[in-house]
């Protein structure tokens, strides 16, 4: 045997003895205009609550993480093409992508509601929504929940993005928005320009109706076949709900919590 079938045969074993955990690296997609789950600071950095809870697990992992954005409708394909190892952006747990992907736990409880004007008063069914203008974004449950639901009444505007709904819904060219309460909440009904806007009082869960109550929140994903990286990322998750750091970070971006899991949390600081 000759120095290199050594040296080739020596670095193969080391290669062998070393961790497979260690040696990859977890990219994680989010979307990054979603706020105040994700948005873009200033200098160009992901931030929000769903970004830094990702950074807190993935210390808590000891995993070499990256956060990467792209637009909400490309992460399902990314993670299913091999492009991302995780989606850390809130995925509903709908039975087609259960047949895909592989779910976290429920990380945001965040039902869906109507944004209009507070003057208006209206009855949410396919009558009372004739005609109305509603945005909601493209490739979301909230789009096939009024396409299946209104059909024939109402004909959805698709957005790529929130922010694009926002500005089209000051300026008058949509009569209303139907996305997650706590995202408008925070984006516009807590803000000075929602000071003429309302969250309907009919919410809804579009996720699998199959679900418990319990478990009728959004989560983030893995490819199939990525279960131990799925089980240290709920590990890492449920220490952060446990010592009450995932209450901190959702803490810095909004005041209502994401989850029933951090009551005993809140209760401390009462």
């Amino acid at each position: 045997m000759n120095s290199i079938q050594r040296f080739l045969i020596g670095f193969a074993l080391a290669a062998l003895a070393t961790p497979a955990f260690a040696a990859d690296k977890l990219v994680i997609g989010n979307e990054g205009t979603y706020p105040p789950f994700s948005m873009m600071s200033a200098d160009g950095k992901v931030t929000g609550i769903e970004p830094d809870l990702a950074r807190e697990m993935c210390s808590r992992m000891k995993a070499d993480c990256e956060i990467k954005v792209m637009d909400f409708q490309a992460l399902i394909p990314a993670l299913l093409q091999g492009r991302l190892g995780a989606i850390g952006s809130q995925l509903t747990p709908l039975p087609e992508r259960k047949a895909k992907m592989l779910f976290s736990m429920p990380i945001i409880f965040n039902h869906d509601a109507f944004v209009l004007r507070k003057d208006r008063t209206v009855a949410f069914t396919k009558e009372g929504l004739k005609g109305t203008r509603i945005g909601v974004q493209r490739g979301t449950p909230q789009a096939k929940y009024i396409t299946e639901n209104f059909a024939g009444s109402v004909t959805p505007s698709l957005y790529d993005n929130p922010e694009q709904m926002k500005l089209d819904l000051l300026a008058g060219r949509l009569d209303m928005v139907f996305g997650a309460s706590l995202n408008w909440t925070a984006s516009l009904i807590d803000t000075p320009d929602g000071k003429d806007w309302k969250l309907s009082d009919f919410t809804v869960w579009t996720g699998d109706p199959a679900l418990p109550a319990a478990e009728q929140g959004s989560s983030w994903a893995v490819p199939k076949g990525r279960e131990a990286v799925l089980e240290k990322m709920n590990a890492a998750l449920k220490s952060m709900i446990a010592d009450c750091s995932f209450t901190t970070i959702r803490a810095k971006y909004l005041s209502s919590p994401i989850s029933p899991d951090e009551a005993a949390c809140i209760a401390k600081k009462s």
